[in-house]
């Protein structure tokens, strides 16, 4: 005997008698609701938030599954900053091989030679049928030939116009014929610290037209650089701390700003074991003038003095005493191991074995601070005020610079 329901009969025939209304509340709930999705969407997306924006739609399409159920695959297109960006420069960065002579025989004229190693370069000016790209001095260095690899895969050969190893800034040219972007310089004594940037370049050699993308990390950085590579610091740096990745073979390509401008010139990075994302890059303000005067003249224009340093720190504190003739209590400056025949120095009457103390009243105390003051401060045709010991007596010269190799 099973469970009868004694209200069956009633409830069926009072839902056959409402079904109309159920369905028509239905419809309109329906309604109301897709009306209020529609007016909520947009507030939903809002651009100013959001750090892309999305494009309409490019296509919908429905499936039905085994189960019955509706699925649709919508293809979106996603437009953010950052890729606009890189549209915007990564063209202008090129891959660089230095090719060298790999024995004797292609080390004769006309031979060929191999790869030596690789890099990045950024085209920064297109005039005529010649382009000019910049890279690190370091990427072309000892070069037999020169070959850059565009965006595209093409590659075309490239003719050293200028290298300075001091700022580790060189200047390429190549024939503009397949030159299609040209970068932007921006301002990077506008940047702030962390505020996004971009590292375009050629990583190992392998993977072109790499992007990575972080911030930047530091401004006005100084970083001790051995350029003769005799175990002590020549010269001091000035760079921008990133922690974009930058790895070897990203030497000499982009660092650019979310406007896709250059601000910097990828110039290395710290490797050590316990160091991690210490990226460093030439600011571009500081290597415009550099890159115009390896254009124009091949080299870079600096203040000559005409003479051979040695920093007093580094020289044993006997011959301080014995051979300089220092007073006890001078403990700094530079001292004068050799001068050029008729140069600024010699005219000035600097001789060997003068030690340099003072510059335009700012104090020397070694051979990177007179370089500095030398390369940044002055110009050629400047005149200089310098104050030594010689012989224990401290006296004052004045000399003007001329234009030369340091």
């Amino acid at each position: 005997m099973g469970y009868y329901d004694q209200d069956y009969q009633n409830r069926s025939s009072k839902q056959k008698r409402n079904t109309g209304g159920y369905f028509l509340a239905s419809l309109v709930g329906v309604i109301l609701g897709a009306m209020l999705v529609i007016i909520a969407i947009p507030k939903l997306v809002d651009y100013n938030i959001l750090p892309y924006s999305v494009e309409p739609n490019e296509q919908i399409k429905s499936e039905t599954t085994d189960q019955g159920v509706q699925t649709q695959n919508v293809s979106l297109n996603v437009v953010t900053d950052v890729t606009k960006a890189v549209d915007k420069a990564g063209d202008a960065v090129v891959s660089i091989t230095n090719i060298q002579a790999a024995g004797f025989w292609s080390s004769m004229e006309g031979e060929a030679g191999v790869p030596a190693g690789t890099g990045s370069g950024v085209i920064y000016k297109k005039a005529g049928n010649k382009a000019f790209i910049v890279t690190n001095h370091h990427v072309v260095e000892g070069a037999q030939q020169l070959e850059i690899s565009l965006a595209g895969g093409v590659k075309i050969p490239a003719k050293l116009v200028g290298s300075d190893i001091w700022t580790d800034l060189a200047v390429l040219e190549v024939d503009a014929k397949e030159i299609k972007t040209v970068a932007e310089f921006g301002n990077s004594a506008a940047l702030k610290t962390g505020e996004p940037v971009i590292a375009i370049g050629n990583p190992l050699g392998t993977f072109e037209g790499s992007v990575t993308l972080g911030i930047i990390s530091g401004l006005e950085r100084t970083v001790p650089v051995d350029i003769d590579q005799n175990g002590s610091a020549d010269w001091q740096a000035e760079v921008l701390q990133t922690d974009a990745a930058i790895n070897p073979g990203n030497s000499g390509g982009a660092l650019v700003n979310i406007s896709g401008q250059v601000i910097g010139i990828n110039s290395m990075k710290i490797a050590e074991s316990a160091v991690e994302g210490i990226g460093l890059a030439i600011p571009i303000n500081y290597a415009q003038p550099i890159i115009d005067d390896l254009e124009k003249y091949g080299v870079v224009k600096r203040p000559y003095m005409g003479i051979n340093l040695a920093s007093v720190s580094e020289i044993p504190g006997y011959y301080q005493q014995e051979a300089l003739k220092l007073p006890s209590e001078v403990k700094s400056g530079v001292a004068i191991t050799n001068v050029e025949p008729n140069s600024p120095a010699a005219q000035a009457g600097l001789k060997e074995m003068d030690v340099i103390v003072e510059m335009d009243g700012e104090p020397i105390t070694d051979v990177i601070e007179l370089r500095q003051h030398l390369y940044i401060q002055k110009n050629v045709g400047d005149q200089m005020k310098v104050k030594f010991y010689r012989a224990g007596k401290l006296e004052e010269t004045t000399l003007k610079l001329s234009g030369d190799t340091f």
